[in-house]
Formats: C-alpha cells, sequence, structure tokens
C-alpha cells in the first residue's frame, strides 16, 4: 500500500490494525507511482526503438533529415510528459502523533507545505461515501476544520486506512498506563 505507519525513528512497524503492541508515532501517504524510474528509462529505450523502426526505410536518403526533427519531438514529448507527471505526483502526507497532538502535514510540488494540528482526543475521523471529491472520501475533523487525508489512495485503501486511523486514535486516547 501507498502508506506506512513509523516509530519515533522513522522505522516501519505493523499497522494499528495487527495484535502488535507497537504504537506508530507517524503515518506517511504517498500516491501509487505504476512506472517506477527504472520502468521510466526502459520506457524510453522501447519508445526510441520502436519509432527508429521506421526509419530503416529512408535510411542513406534524404527525407530522414525531415523525419528526424518529428521523431525527436516526440520523444522528447512523452519524455516531458512522464517527467511532468512524476513531479506532479510528488505528494507526501505526513500525520504524526506527538503526544497530546495530531499533526498533519501536505507537503504538494511547488507549494508551501500545509499543517493541521488538533488534540487526538477530539479527532474523528470521518468516511463519506458520496458526495466527496472521490468515493469514500476520508476526513478528519477536530475543532471547527476538516482536511481530507489519502485522497489519492484507491476507495478499498482509503476504507482500510479508515479503520487503522480509528484504531490509532483510540490508543491515543486510552489512559496511559501506569
Amino acid at each position: 500500500m501507498p502508506y506506512r505507519w513509523t516509530d519515533a525513528e522513522g522505522h516501519a512497524v505493523p499497522s494499528p490494525a495487527s495484535d502488535s503492541t507497537t504504537a506508530a508515532d507517524q503515518l506517511h501517504l504517498w500516491p501509487y507511482r505504476s512506472l517506477p524510474r527504472k520502468g521510466f528509462v526502459f520506457f524510453i529505450v522501447a519508445t526510441v526503438a520502436m519509432i527508429s523502426l521506421p526509419l530503416f526505410a529512408v535510411l542513406g536518403r534524404v527525407e530522414l533529415w525531415w523525419l528526424l526533427p518529428f521523431i525527436a519531438l516526440a520523444v522528447a514529448g512523452v519524455w516531458w510528459a512522464i517527467s511532468h507527471s512524476y513531479r506532479t505526483g510528488e505528494v507526501l502526507e505526513v500525520l504524526s502523533f506527538r503526544g497530546p497532538e495530531l499533526h498533519l502535514i501536505r507537503h504538494d510540488p511547488g507549494k508551501r507545505p500545509r499543517d493541521w494540528e488538533a488534540n487526538p482526543h477530539w479527532v474523528r475521523v470521518e468516511m463519506h461515501p458520496s458526495g466527496g471529491r472521490v468515493p469514500d472520501y476520508l476526513t478528519l475533523r477536530g475543532g471547527t476544520r476538516e482536511v481530507e487525508i489519502g485522497a489519492f489512495l484507491t476507495p478499498e485503501e482509503r476504507r482500510q486506512l479508515h479503520r487503522e486511523l480509528q484504531l490509532r486514535l483510540d490508543q491515543a486516547r486510552a489512559p496511559a498506563a501506569s
């Protein structure tokens, strides 16, 4: 899943839905990438190879020089489009459980980070099956403000995250054992 629960040192811990006694201190969420960087290189090489195949018919002729700028433009366009997709997909949401406060920071590319704080005792995790920006829209409500979380996740992932957040908030609300 494109999210991970971690402890204070940044080590991955099991989700709150597991039977683990370790409470996660942070939740990191990011959009799913269907094409990793190595796949990007392979895709560009395959695109160049496939586009170059018809050029063998005009090797040694003047028409080749008329076609090369269009081939280069097509490859550059594909490169730019995928690179732009990577840049706009560099979203990161970090939800921290620090003592008596819950802190959510959303990092969007090219924008200032947006943050939200609330007391976990008063925060409610709400699932909006319809009427939201996406199906099974997930929000956190604390005080007068409501913020979205994980809008880039799939509906199944948002439903799972809803359960895990509810369990983690219940853990945060429980009185500390003496």
